[in-house]
């Protein structure tokens, strides 16, 4: 078999079962599945060992985060490639083939990622790819525009891993998903790293996933997230930009997290918002810088063109949006 589904689970019991039953009715039958329990106790782990035996079931023994699970699902394949898919997210027909297909049209890609539209509003788009700003900010291409946007397949600063294949073997190369993350920002890191050593990550239109998300609770910023996110965007800037682009970019990061801080502070998450970006630099010690290379100049300069294009993607989405 040549490509690996791992879905990575906590408590997923209320739609672990529609998630699975979409990868039964895969036209493409040539993969394995994978499931990584964060050591739920909802027994969703124990109904999926129960009902769905074509999957192979590892259990941790806490809830390690998003990363750490898809690294032991990603460890545990033997296939040329793995798609990442959330369980909370349910595929089209046709999902598994369209990743595979285009993966495989270059051997410098090392991550494509689907159109996710929203579960509960499918004329509403969840995520067409995920840009990064000169602000530090990362940001999804496409949520809550409309479904008829984003036809088109094209290079994106990362895939998001809710629902995105990527080739197994680049990852001994550009590195697994960053276990400090524990869950937030992590592919945008990984996509980052990819990115620097002149790999692509793509956006595939017709590869379709519905994905329940925040939309389920209506809550798109709680606190967990606010502060983790908050953390996690530093450690984001900080790893992959090089001294002497650190700098430069240093005026914009500054406003950045004020004008974050300022959104939060309406929403009354300004403390938590403080706490991750202050624990962040606390812990910058512990946290391993990409090593810069010159050889990979170029890749840089994409990726500085590509920062301050995000800006504009992200203006241009609000006001479509508006």
């Amino acid at each position: 078999m040549c490509v690996t589904v791992i879905i990575p689970n906590y408590n997923g019991r209320r739609y672990i079962h529609e998630c699975l039953d979409s990868l039964r009715l895969q036209n493409f039958k040539d993969f394995k599945i994978i499931v990584v329990d964060n050591a739920s106790t909802d027994g969703s782990a124990e109904e999926i060992e129960e009902e769905y035996e074509e999957v192979r079931l590892i259990r941790n023994d806490m809830n390690y985060g998003f990363s750490q699970a898809v690294n032991t699902g990603i460890r545990a394949a033997d296939t040329e490639f793995v798609i990442l898919l959330n369980n909370d997210a349910m595929c089209e027909y046709n999902f598994i083939e369209e990743l595979v297909k285009g993966i495989r049209k270059s051997d410098r890609i090392f991550s494509c990622g689907a159109k996710m539209i929203q579960y509960h509003d499918h004329k509403k788009l969840d995520n067409a790819g995920d840009f990064y700003t000169i602000f530090g900010w990362a940001f999804q291409r496409g949520l809550d525009e409309s479904i008829r946007k984003y036809k088109r397949a094209e290079r994106v600063f990362s895939a998001c891993a809710g629902a995105a294949i990527y080739r197994r073997e680049l990852f001994d190369r550009v590195g697994y998903f960053d276990e400090r993350h524990f869950a937030y920002l992590e592919d945008v890191d990984l996509g980052f790293r990819a990115n620097i050593l002149g790999y692509k990550n793509y956006y595939l239109p017709k590869a379709v996933a519905y994905h329940i998300g925040s939309a389920s609770s209506g809550v798109r910023y709680n606190k967990f997230k606010v502060k983790l996110a908050a953390r996690n965007s530093v450690y984001v800037y900080y790893k992959n930009l090089p001294p002497l682009q650190l700098l430069l970019n240093a005026p914009f990061i500054a406003a950045g997290h004020l004008i974050k801080y300022l959104f939060f502070k309406k929403k009354g998450l300004d403390k938590l918002y403080i706490e991750g970006v202050v624990e962040a630099y606390k812990t910058l010690d512990k946290v391993s810088k990409v090593h810069y290379d010159s050889g990979n100049l170029n890749h840089y300069i994409w990726i500085q063109m590509s920062m301050f294009e995000g800006i504009w993607n992200l203006v241009k989405g609000r006001l479509l949006n508006d």
